[in-house]
């Protein structure tokens, strides 16, 4: 009897090698590798190519929504549609809303009804929120055909930075445990900043919380905690910090030894940002363009920075992350968690927290950082 896995690893822990490994050893049989962002996909071809020169004729890796689209939707399409689909449209939202009322609240085209505009646009694109339901609709249509048929295409499916399926993806996992397939999975719920849409469904799973949707009795899927929980990126002050944001979840070892003449999480006031920048040459994290940080200096949002490493790093936090830092018991949203756990474990060495600091209580673990004191 087959048995899916699950992998929990750590930010810096080689999940797309250890991914990447495990596709490699597979010589005799077809494997499909799918990841949500096209950058993930594009880091996935990378590894493969760095560890063995070419990417196996064996092996596919695909964006979830081409995989989609190309296995679930377009050899079955007839089943649940008469017209044809031109491709795919990216959904940030809820898409197919059909007007407002006079209060301007939105109302949507209805599956039942309104069939077409519900799942697509005007020139027969189907809509990335509702792919993964057209998906299901017609493996129901079709009596299984479209699982039945993908399973004998790949007999294995790994599925990269799995945190980031939401809503129907969910339940069409349930129904890839079921296939033939063998399906294993990797992902850090601490890295959940992103959703492949953003539906009511299983909406309890959002974000960090998909570790629950694994744990229902239902499903056959062995959960290892166990095996990539150290972080090989940030040096132990780092990760002792990150291990906070998510006490509950199995905590973060460094297995970075390098020592360098400055280590650690520092606050820094605003009035030296720029020293500490020139000084240190970190990279500037933000949580939206909208904060404003040094033109003179390179920056990026916390949820573009994902799956980079730099040596030092400067935080510019929210308000909500501020009180974190101050106080761990300070509420602080699933979302900003999650990125704020991205934003720290970019660093190998040293982060910057700006902010106007008083001497006093609060922020446990970091240092005051001046020019003076680092001369």
């Amino acid at each position: 009897m087959k048995k899916d896995k699950l992998i929990i690893a750590a930010a810096g822990a080689g999940k797309t090698t250890f991914l990447v490994n495990e596709s490699l050893k597979i010589k005799d049989e077809r494997v499909l590798i799918t990841t949500f962002t096209q950058a993930s996909e594009k880091e996935i071809r990378k590894k493969i190519i760095e560890i063995n020169q070419c990417i196996p004729p064996n092996v596919t890796i695909q964006t979830w929504f081409s995989f989609l689209l190309q296995h679930g939707v377009r050899p079955f399409q007839g089943a649940l549609y008469d017209g044809s689909v031109t491709g795919l449209i990216l959904i940030s939202g809820r898409s197919g809303m059909k007007g407002t009322t006079k209060l301007g609240i939105p109302y949507y085209f209805s599956e039942e009804t309104e069939f077409e505009r519900h799942y697509f646009s005007k020139d027969g694109k189907i809509f990335s929120d509702k792919i993964a339901k057209f998906v299901l609709r017609a493996n129901d249509r079709s009596s299984g055909a479209v699982l039945d048929r993908l399973s004998k295409i790949y007999p294995h499916i790994f599925i990269d930075e799995v945190q980031d399926l939401a809503g129907f993806d969910l339940e069409l996992l349930k129904l890839l445990f079921a296939s033939a397939s063998e399906i294993l999975m990797v992902g850090d719920p601490r890295q959940a900043t992103l959703s492949t849409n953003n539906g009511a469904k299983n909406n309890k799973f959002k974000k960090s919380a998909i570790v629950n949707f694994f744990e229902d009795d239902s499903i056959n899927v062995e959960t290892d905690t166990s095996k990539l929980t150290v972080n090989y990126r940030c040096n132990n002050k780092i990760c002792g910090i990150s291990n906070k944001l998510f006490p509950d979840l199995p905590q973060i070892t460094s297995g970075n030894t390098v020592s360098t003449d400055h280590d650690g999480v520092f606050l820094v006031k605003p009035s030296e940002a720029e020293k500490y920048l020139r000084l240190y040459d970190a990279m500037q994290l933000r949580d939206s363009i909208k904060a404003k940080t040094n033109e003179k200096y390179a920056a990026m949002n916390f949820g573009e920075s994902k799956g980079l490493s730099f040596d030092r790093i400067l935080i510019y936090p929210t308000d909500p992350i501020l009180k974190w830092l101050k106080d761990e018991n300070s509420e602080l949203a699933p979302i900003s968690r999650c990125k704020l756990y991205v934003a720290l474990t970019r660093a190998r060495y040293s982060i910057g927290i700006v902010c106007d600091y008083r001497n006093g209580k609060g922020f446990e673990h970091m240092e005051q950082w001046s020019l003076q004191s680092s001369t």
